[in-house]
């Protein structure tokens, strides 16, 4: 059985193959029921959660996600999130593989928002800010950095000390990266915004959009969060990982929707439509499009399986 520690899953899942990967999973499909979701009791301590988060292709690989959240792990210096992946065959059931969990949803995440950016970021866009700078921010620059020619990077976080740490970490060929202290002028040059934060209030304004802009929105993944505000959503074409997590999970859509502004027809593709020729994407180059992405089971299963066949256990 082959077990991936985070460096041989981030390894094991370059970021071409990657969204080749889930471009051919959003297309043909899979099985993915409702994800799990259960307390747990901790004696003495705040409740625990249980997520499982199956999807199998018939015959060929079934996959779950298991993640422990433990708030009480904070006292005792530990992460608070704990995850792996179990992957086993679709043929007999054996266990195949044991995946860090961690790294896995961290590289898919970026790699869908990479994959919407092909269809919906323009040809030649080259200026990227970075809002948040958490642990999916580099992922999600070196992402985009793989299906667009981007060339300058800034990165905005409202702990500054955060977005230099960063920043520091970067280093692609031909790539300037920098910290912005003013979001709104940098979000006013960028060809493409991406934000990864626990924001519970919109920090980009839609009519900061430049004519063209591509908005990707990762974090906010709770109703009651918000990255972006109405305007945004008025002015741009909506796009979708998929609609149903979209439209009940991630506030940016959920809050909209609630107060009439949207409808879920409003919804131009998912990632399904967009990788199977359903629709085009972006249609002109003057066109602002969003993309929001609150992760799929399916993403899960596609990296699993990549990175099992690319090892040599595969």
């Amino acid at each position: 059985m082959l077990v991936l520690n985070e460096a041989e899953t981030r390894a094991a899942l370059p970021w071409s193959d990657l969204i080749a990967a889930l471009r051919t999973m959003f297309r043909d499909g899979c099985e993915m029921p409702v994800r799990h979701h259960h307390d747990v009791a901790v004696l003495g301590e705040a409740a625990a959660t249980l997520l499982l988060m199956p999807a199998w292709q018939p015959g060929s690989y079934i996959g779950v996600k298991m993640v422990s959240v433990f708030p009480g792990n904070t006292g005792r210096d530990l992460p608070a999130i704990h995850g792996s992946y179990l992957l086993s065959s679709g043929k007999t059931g054996q266990l195949l593989a044991i995946i860090d969990g961690a790294e896995l949803t961290a590289r898919r995440t970026a790699a869908a928002s990479a994959l919407a950016a092909d269809y919906l970021a323009a040809g030649d866009a080259h200026h990227m800010l970075m809002v948040g700078a958490g642990r999916l921010s580099q992922n999600l620059i070196e992402a985009h950095a793989s299906v667009r020619p981007i060339s300058q990077v800034t990165i905005w976080a409202r702990d500054i000390r955060k977005a230099e740490a960063t920043a520091a970490q970067i280093d692609l060929p031909g790539i300037s990266v920098s910290v912005a202290t003013d979001i709104e002028a940098a979000a006013r040059t960028a060809d493409i915004i991406s934000c990864a934060t626990l924001s519970l209030k919109p920090l980009i304004r839609g009519d900061w959009l430049k004519a063209g802009a591509h908005l990707d929105l990762v974090g906010a993944f709770k109703p009651g969060m918000r990255e972006s505000d109405d305007r945004a959503v008025e002015r741009a074409t909506l796009f979708v990982d998929t609609r149903d997590g979209a439209l009940s999970e991630g506030g940016d859509l959920v809050q909209p929707l609630r107060a009439g502004l949207i409808t879920p027809g409003s919804i131009r593709a998912d990632l399904a439509e967009l990788t199977g020729g359903r629709h085009p994407g972006r249609t002109q180059p003057g066109e602002i499009t969003l993309f929001k992405s609150v992760g799929a089971a399916l993403e899960d299963l596609a990296g699993a399986i990549l990175a099992f066949e690319r090892s040599p256990h595969g």
